[in-house]
Order: C-alpha cells, then structure tokens, then sequence
C-alpha cells in the first residue's frame, strides 16, 4: 500500500466526531473551504453543499480529492 492511500489518524478521529471525509480532509490540511472551491471553479455554498453530502457522485469525489490534492480512494471511506 502506497503512502497515498494511508488515512491519517486526525482525519479518521474528525470523522468519528462527525465530519464528513471531504470536511475532515480539508480542515486536516488548513484549507477553507473557499480555497477548495476555488480550486474546483465553483462557488463556495456550491462546494459546502457537496463537503456535507454522505453520497458524492464519484467524478465529484475525484474532483474534489484532485482539489484537496490527495487521492480519491482516500474519501471513500
């Protein structure tokens, strides 16, 4: 196993307190989500309307895990 398919443990322990894994990634690497957004080319309510969502489509999942720099296998979880 890769080090891009490893979930580090402040991102795991965020989303046992509740988060989603798109929100727990991207506060585990500081970004807003008005970056992410940006990253994506969409507004950032448009952005917050998918980071709570439990069943992201998955060409948004590999959009957004593009933007968050990471592999999209790592939100599936």
């Amino acid at each position: 196993m890769s080090n891009r398919n490893l979930i580090p443990h402040d991102v795991l322990s965020r989303t046992v307190d509740g988060a989603t894994p798109a929100r727990a990634w991207r506060e585990h690497l500081g970004m807003t989500q008005a970056h992410v957004a940006e990253r994506l080319g969409i507004s950032q309510f448009a952005y917050a309307q998918q980071e709570v969502s439990d069943r992201l489509s998955k060409t948004s999942r590999e959009k957004i895990a593009t933007a968050l720099g990471i592999d999209a296998g790592q939100l599936d979880f």
